[in-house]
C-alpha cells in the first residue's frame, strides 16, 4: 500500500503535502480541553502508559515524542494474538491487530486527558471508520486501549463531549477497548520518521502533525 503511495506522491507532488496538511484539521469547532481528566499528580515525577492508535504509527510515534511530559513512545501492535504481531500478517487487516503507539509519559507535566487532546486534535481525524488518510484497512483504524476503569472513563467522557460538541462534521469513530498487550513493532519501524524526515510520506502526512502540536498547544510542546 505505501508503496503504490509513494509513486502517487511523486506524480501529484505538492498536491499531496496539501491535502496531508489540512485533513487532521477539518474540524467544525474548536476542540475543549477534557471535562473529565485525572489531575496532575504533585508527587515526585512518575510514570504511567497509554496505548494509542490512528492510523500508521510512524506519524503518531514521532508526533508524541514532541510532547511535553513524554518520555518514551514505541511503536507496535495491539489487539490481536502475539503470534500475529508481525507487520507483513498485520497489514492484511486479518489480524485484529491495529498500529498503535505505547506512550509513557510523566503524569505530574501531563495528564491522560491532555494526551487525548492531542490525539483527537492534532494526531489523527478519529471520524475516519478503519482508515487514516492514505492508508486503508481495520490495521489503521481509530482505537485506545485503556489500562485502568480512570482512563476508560477519561476517554469515553471525552469523545461523549466531542460528540456533543459538535466538534467535527462527523461522528467519532474511535473504539475504547481494554489493554490486553502490546507487541514493538520491528526496529526498522522505530523512530522512522526521527530517521527519515525527508521521506515523501512523512513529509505530507506526519511533520504537518508536528507543525500543528507546535502552533496548537505551545505549552505542552518541545523540541
Amino acid at each position: 500500500m505505501r508503496a503504490i503511495l509513494f509513486a502517487v506522491l511523486i506524480f501529484f507532488g505538492l498536491f499531496a503535502l496539501q491535502w496531508g496538511a489540512t485533513k487532521v484539521h477539518a474540524r467544525k469547532n474548536p476542540l475543549p480541553a477534557p471535562a473529565v481528566d485525572a489531575p496532575l499528580a504533585s508527587a515526585a515525577p512518575g510514570q504511567q502508559t497509554a496505548v494509542l492508535a490512528g492510523g500508521c504509527f510512524w506519524g503518531i510515534q514521532g508526533l508524541f515524542e514532541h510532547v511535553k511530559g513524554v518520555t518514551q513512545v514505541t511503536a507496535g501492535y495491539s489487539g490481536g494474538e502475539a503470534g500475529t504481531a508481525r507487520y507483513d500478517l498485520v497489514s492484511t487487516g486479518v489480524t485484529g491487530h491495529s498500529e498503535s503507539v505505547k506512550i509513557v509519559y510523566d503524569p505530574s507535566q501531563i495528564s491522560y486527558g491532555q494526551l487525548l487532546m492531542i490525539y483527537f486534535s492534532v494526531g489523527h481525524d478519529p471520524t475516519e471508520f478503519n482508515r487514516q488518510g492514505p492508508d486503508s484497512g481495520p490495521q489503521y483504524r481509530s482505537s485506545i486501549f485503556f489500562a485502568t476503569p480512570e482512563q476508560r472513563r477519561i476517554a469515553n467522557a471525552y469523545i461523549a463531549q466531542l460528540n456533543a460538541a459538535k466538534v467535527f462534521s462527523d461522528k467519532i469513530v474511535t473504539d475504547v477497548y481494554p489493554f490486553d498487550a502490546f507487541y514493538p513493532a520491528e526496529a526498522y519501524h522505530q523512530d522512522y520518521l526521527k530517521r527519515h524526515p525527508r521521506d515523501s510520506y512523512i513529509v505530507a502526512y506526519d511533520l504537518p502533525k508536528i507543525e500543528s502540536l507546535k502552533k496548537e498547544f505551545p505549552g505542552l510542546y518541545h523540541d
